[in-house]
């Protein structure tokens, strides 16, 4: 069976992209990456994939319309002849318009049990609601923020003494063995 190609999309540190990367290094991965975009040139993330011999395209967002950067960003992907999107730390609202344009081929990690705590500041809320237990969940990506169907979720403690940093940084470890996993059977399933 042929793999997956998928673009991975990116803002910052790319350590859910990281973890993918060395998926990829397993012989039964169904995907390959076939691009690395970020909507910043400076994220740190391009770093490891340019080292990884990873295509990889960076634009700044600031100063376009949505719309118009998603167009720049779809004709990357195509170029590129993906099947999916992966998104990893991409820390910006993609269009209706570029969903439409990939339905159902759009997955996204979130640090949260969704449907708890869409958006921003998932740590922070948790913590607020004196939650026992935070996690992370892999979906499907739709036009309404956090809401598409979740593939995949991992649980972990919160612990009286947390912080928004400590949990975050538990949260990341599950993330990181949560993505790779749900990825290929969300692949398999289709693919199968």
């Amino acid at each position: 069976m042929a793999k997956a190609r998928i673009a991975i999309l990116i803002s910052g540190r790319g350590s859910n992209m990281a973890a993918l990367i060395y998926a990829t290094k397993q012989p039964d991965c169904p995907f390959e990456i076939v691009l690395v975009a970020a909507n910043d040139p400076e994220a740190a993330g391009l770093r490891l994939a340019q080292a990884e011999n990873l295509p990889v395209f960076a634009q700044s967002h600031k100063g376009m319309a949505r719309a118009e950067f998603d167009k720049i960003l779809d004709t990357q992907i195509r170029t590129a002849q993906a099947d999916m999107i992966i998104l990893a730390g991409y820390m910006r609202l993609l269009s209706p318009e570029f969903v439409a344009l990939w339905p159902a081929r759009i997955l996204n990690i979130h640090p949260s049990l969704l449907p708890r705590y869409k958006g921003l500041d998932t740590h922070e809320r948790a913590l607020a609601a004196g939650d026992q237990i935070a996690g992370c969940s892999v979906h499907v990506v739709t036009a309404e923020l956090d809401d598409g169907e979740v593939l995949a979720q991992t649980e972990v403690p919160v612990f009286a003494d947390d912080t928004p940093d400590t949990l975050a940084s538990r949260v990341l470890i599950a993330e990181h063995q949560t993505y790779a996993p749900a990825i290929s059977a969300y692949i398999r399933q289709f693919k199968g």
